[in-house]
């Protein structure tokens, strides 16, 4: 059954709140600079995630754990000049916020201040209540990430789907009952079944957006490089590739290497 939509000048919090009770379905997508951004925000996405997956796709590590807070903030503020629509929520860093709660207070109010984001968003649950806590007694919101976190990639060994066992789904859902008490207006869920996700999805109020989660929940979100193709070694199941940029954009500067070399271009028309 299709749902009327109600057209947002500037996603907030309390939209994805709106959204969640009208039974319309979240969109969110990565982005890291500003023309990307200009062109997901002129898409109507309502969220734009600036993740630490900037660590992969733009910086080429293997992980998401060596990207800083400093690296996080000028992505995030290429980001905020081009969004007019979406809510900007900003990934925080690992090591800027699991250890000490005055840490991640003060990296959270870094990333508002000198990014201009809208949000920010942890990884976690139980063992980061007290910096969770911390962040949203400033009026800072907090979007929550449970799951496959790729933050703690070196604890689990894989990047398997999450929470298959009941010891490990009991817990998931009562990290994602504590996060909604604590204030959090959001929450992903990465890489776990999609039954569990549809039972976390109807037992709180606030949205929950999955990757890897199924359909049960409320908005989807994917890497925007790997929508568009300009990835191709990363193939999980959950991905739905939307165009094939890597094909096409490998062929486009393939020609242009051939037409230099060739000496057609420039040609008459391409100079002064």
């Amino acid at each position: 059954m299709s749902v009327a939509k109600k057209e947002y000048k500037r996603v907030t919090v309390k939209s994805l709140i709106e959204m969640k009770q009208n039974g319309e379905k979240i969109s969110m997508l990565t982005s890291y600079d500003y023309s990307m951004a200009k062109i997901v925000d002129a898409a109507k996405v309502d969220v734009i995630l600036v993740g630490d997956s900037a660590s992969n796709v733009i910086a080429g590590h293997e992980t998401t754990l060596p990207i800083t807070l400093d690296q996080m903030i000028y992505h995030a503020s290429s980001v905020v000049r081009a969004a007019k629509r979406a809510l900007v929520v900003v990934d925080i860093p690992f090591g800027s916020y699991q250890s000490d709660s005055k840490e991640a207070l003060r990296s959270a109010i870094r990333i508002m201040k000198e990014s201009g984001g809208h949000a920010v968003k942890v990884e976690g649950g139980e063992e980061i209540k007290d910096s969770v806590k911390r962040i949203i007694d400033a009026g800072i919101p907090v979007m929550g990430h449970l799951g496959l976190t790729p933050q703690s990639i070196y604890k689990f060994g894989t990047y398997t789907v999450r929470a298959k066992e009941e010891a490990e789904a009991k817990q998931l859902k009562s990290d994602a009952k504590m996060l909604e008490k604590l204030g959090c207006f959001g929450l992903v869920l990465e890489k776990i079944p999609a039954e569990l996700a549809k039972q976390v999805a109807e037992s709180v109020s606030i949205p929950v957006i999955g990757i890897g989660a199924g359909n049960g929940v409320d908005g989807q979100v994917l890497v925007v490089h790997d929508l568009l193709g300009m990835t191709h070694e990363f193939n999980p199941r959950f991905l739905r590739r939307y165009m094939n940029l890597y094909e096409e954009m490998s062929s486009a500067i393939s020609q242009y290497v051939d037409d230099v070399k060739s000496r057609d271009f420039p040609n008459e028309e391409e100079q002064y």
